[in-house]
């Protein structure tokens, strides 16, 4: 019987999207795990250089997220995506070349992230609109969930490619593969037939900060959006005090080796594409707005397992495997209902500004949350500044909870 391709996988522009996305995410994986790992082994950063790393490519966020947006509505998504992919391996391959050189300082780390937020900044909001012009509303959630299985693949593959290479090659050297990563994306969405209509805007300067604030407005003012954008932002300044500090904790306290922690991140990935794969039918089932409340708020209750992790080295690593297996299949849930129902509340005309907008108010708030957990983590230890950030993600899951949100069933 010959295997035929359903829904969205035979749309070969899709395909493309789904194969870029999943190559540079592996990349993602990996530089996620080094970089800190680089901070940490080589360097040998503190509990508060490690909260200006993570800070510093959020800053780029908060300062420059109304007008990304603009400029991507003013422009085609597609070619801002490849020039920041390009841009961004750029960056990178100075890592690894500062350390063969013998001159690599912490202070190079910090402008590599800080320019890489630029980049990624102008990525994520032109990512964001992209996938409503190339998909009908109808098929935002499998196009969304499918995308989330390729962040789930990356999510195995690059952790578990990063605990080897960076026992082998050392921390530095195994970010080149997130470089080829970037050049990969790059070619597949340079590959993509669906040609975008470029929007006809005002070019006047007067316009352009007018336009910049178009987002803020509508975003603000419909209830919807301002709870969603609202519950992001305190899940993601509570989610920094984890990814600032887990890499840190787990093998400075617990004295887990990097190969474990490789493998531990990659556990998460498994079950996160276990959850994008149950998502349509966990949202059809609960409804979209249960699913993101609920989910995010039993994201949080898994993580108090991370540091609650004593004892025993087997028993340390038991309790970490399984808050990423756990934890993962939740918030992925999560993340899927949630950007679903974003993207079929925004006009497309709006789609570029709105989501800048959100992306400012969720993400512009996690270099705060970095830098307090780097200070809180000096003065009241790490395993209790963990504990405060799991708090905080709970919190925002009952307010989603407590919400119109959580009345809203279906994206009609």
């Amino acid at each position: 019987m010959r295997w035929q391709l359903r829904g969205l996988w035979r749309n070969q522009d899709f395909v493309r999207l789904w194969l870029g996305r999943t190559v540079s995410n592996v990349g993602n994986g990996i530089t996620g795990l080094a970089l800190p790992l680089t901070a940490v082994l080589i360097l040998s950063a503190t509990p508060l250089q490690m909260g200006i790393l993570s800070a510093l490519s959020g800053f780029s966020t908060l300062l420059l997220g109304l007008f990304a947006g603009t400029w991507v509505d003013r422009l085609r998504c597609r070619p801002i995506m490849i020039a920041t992919d390009i841009g961004r391996a750029l960056l990178l391959i100075s890592i690894p070349l500062a350390m063969l050189a013998g001159v690599l300082r912490i202070e190079q780390l910090y402008c590599v992230a800080a320019l890489l937020g630029i980049l990624t900044v102008f990525f994520n909001v032109a990512d964001a609109s992209f996938l409503p012009a190339l998909l009908s509303q109808e098929e935002l959630v499998e196009g969304n969930s499918k995308l989330a299985m390729a962040d789930s693949l990356a999510e195995i593959g690059g952790p578990s490619l990063a605990g080897p290479l960076v026992q082998l090659w050392g921390a530095p050297l195994a970010i080149i593969v997130d470089v080829l990563t970037f050049l990969g994306s790059a070619w597949c969405l340079f590959r993509i037939a669906k040609k975008e209509v470029k929007p006809l805007v005002s070019a006047t300067s007067s316009s352009f900060w007018r336009e910049s604030f178009e987002g803020l407005h509508f975003v603000w003012g419909n209830s919807l959006l301002r709870v969603l954008a609202l519950s992001a932002g305190l899940f993601n300044c509570s989610g920094m005090f984890v990814g600032t500090l887990y890499a840190l904790y787990v093998v400075n306290d617990l004295h887990v080796a990097p190969g474990w922690l490789g493998l531990i991140v990659a556990t998460g990935g498994l079950s996160s594409l276990l959850g994008a794969w149950i998502a349509e039918r966990v949202i059809s089932q609960f409804g979209i707005g249960p699913t993101i409340g609920g989910a995010l708020l039993l994201y949080g209750l898994i993580g108090l397992l991370i540091p609650l992790a004593q004892g025993p080295m087997l028993i340390v690593i038991l309790l970490l495997f399984m808050s990423q297996l756990l934890g993962d299949i939740a918030v992925m849930l999560h993340l899927i209902a949630e950007l679903s129902l974003r993207q079929s509340l925004i006009p497309q005309h709006l789609l570029g500004r709105a989501n800048a907008c959100i992306q400012q108010l969720t993400q512009g708030v996690m270099p705060l949350g970095a830098l307090l957990a780097g200070v809180l983590a000096e003065g009241l230890g790490i395993r209790f500044t963990l504990l405060l950030g799991l708090l905080g993600i709970i919190l925002a899951g009952l307010c989603l909870l407590l919400s119109p949100v959580r009345k809203v069933r279906t994206l009609e």
